[in-house]
């Protein structure tokens, strides 16, 4: 008997749960790293691609969009299966998903496999964001809950550009298949697989379906401050509903994060197409140096919201860079003989700032959503978001043609603004709040 108990007590010390949680941050982590590898490795390879199965404009037009429309279906799906049939199992499903569909990239032989397999895995991506986050939310410390949410999306940005590290290397030193640099995304998919078996079910989920045996241990289990503990008892037994995100006590919270985050990559897709022929001349967009270093500078920008969102709080990070954001683009549209280095300085600033709130982006949802819709609110504002860069990705073209350079960036500008007032009325302060607190209102 007493080694039992000895065996238990020592299972809940302090340094057991530092533990779980590395391990927790770690995959989820791993997860974000793997989604920006995935969207980026085929920026690399698409040309050799559109060569040897010769795309007709078509099918190139819907191979650059099906991860975007795999995204677009799969977060809201996944978010809904989520809080239904809990995190943990979704949270297996989704790198599930991706160990098969990275396989099969070895393998394809023609344009619509190559679209099938990329739509796959763009679902799978879209479930890990409305998943992974509202996972981390429940059970992150309450003290440094933004800090660990935002680390993963350090990881998207790293990923993204360890991608082209990786596809450029290959590519312009090796005459290695394109299908072994797409599916070199496979063993870590494989690892994150096995890194997850084993993960507990989050408490929170447990409580709000009346399984308040099950959450009660795992709280005390895995959470790490007595406040945290505390908290999952507050939790209601409610089942949510797809319709709740649009009711009276959540349409802010629905409305917020969705055009946030909208508002948010929309313009960055605008202004990183129009910053192309500028950085030509700066010799940035040229082969390692500009692909690295403008993920690079993104990086550092999500990076630095990392280090001060428990610290100087969410709305502080939020409010005040999508003005300055706002004035950049301005600059640029209003002043049309502006030197080239100002536009460069602009578009510089801009994608650090723009990158630094767009931490927010993933942080929010999961906290001003309560746990029965946590999943399906982050999934619905994943799929708004993801309107918003394919038209920043699809119409800037149109638009640079036809309305030209300066309109289009006083369009870029204007949607900007949309998101900075918005954010002033809406954006709460949810820092050191407990989830009960931030779901249950809005208080700046």
């Amino acid at each position: 008997m007493k080694n039992t108990s000895t065996a238990a007590d020592d299972a809940t010390t302090t340094t057991y749960k530092r533990r779980f949680l590395i391990r927790l941050t770690a995959v989820l982590i791993g997860g974000m790293f793997l989604d920006g590898y995935i969207l980026g490795i085929i920026g690399t390879v698409i040309s050799t691609i559109s060569t040897e199965l010769s795309f007709t404009p078509l099918w190139e037009g819907l191979i650059v969009a099906s991860t975007l429309i795999g995204i677009l279906v799969g977060s809201p799906i996944g978010g809904w299966l989520g809080d239904k049939y809990g995190r943990k199992p979704l949270f297996m499903i989704d790198m599930g998903i991706f160990v098969v569909g990275s396989a099969l990239q070895f393998f394809i032989q023609e344009p619509w496999q190559l679209f099938a397999v990329r739509l796959l895995m763009g679902i799978a991506i879209g479930v890990e964001y409305s998943v992974g986050w509202p996972m981390m939310s429940e059970f992150a410390p309450a003290r440094m809950r933004g800090r660990l949410m935002g680390l993963t999306l350090v990881a998207f940005y790293a990923g993204f550009m360890t991608a082209f590290i990786v596809g450029y290397a290959l590519t312009t030193t090796t005459t290695i298949d394109w299908r072994i640099i797409l599916g070199s995304s496979t063993l870590l998919a494989v690892v994150l697989f096995i890194a997850r078996i084993g993960l507990p079910e989050s408490p929170r989920w447990l409580w709000n379906k009346g399984r308040h045996e099950e959450a009660h241990r795992l709280a005390h289990r895995y959470l790490l401050d007595f406040a945290d503990m505390n908290d999952v008892e507050h939790e209601h037994e409610r089942k949510g509903k797809f319709s709740d995100l649009f009711s009276r006590q959540y349409w802010r919270a629905t409305l917020f994060t969705s055009m946030f985050w909208l508002c948010a990559v929309t313009p960055y897709f605008a202004i990183a197409t129009f910053a192309e022929s500028v950085l030509e001349s700066y010799g940035l967009n040229q082969g390692l140096a500009g692909g690295v270093g403008l993920s690079a500078l993104a990086t550092a920008g999500v990076i630095l919201t990392v280090i001060l969102v428990d610290r100087v709080g969410r709305r502080a990070l939020t409010v005040p860079p999508q003005y300055l954001c706002f004035v950049l683009l301005a600059i640029i549209g209003l002043w049309a003989g502006a030197p080239a280095w100002v536009v460069l300085v602009c578009f510089l600033a801009f994608s650090f700032f723009n990158a630094g709130y767009n931490t927010l982006t993933g942080i929010y949802p999961a906290e001003v959503f309560p746990t029965e819709i946590r999943g399906v609110g982050t999934g619905f504002a994943t799929a708004v978001s993801r309107i918003g860069a394919g038209a920043g990705t699809f119409l800037l073209p149109y638009s640079m043609v036809n309305y030209g350079p300066q309109t289009t960036m006083l369009m870029a500008a204007g949607l900007t603004l949309l998101g900075a007032v918005l954010s002033h009325w809406l954006a709460p302060e949810t820092k050191g709040k407990s989830l009960t607190e931030t779901a249950a209102s809005f208080s700046h």
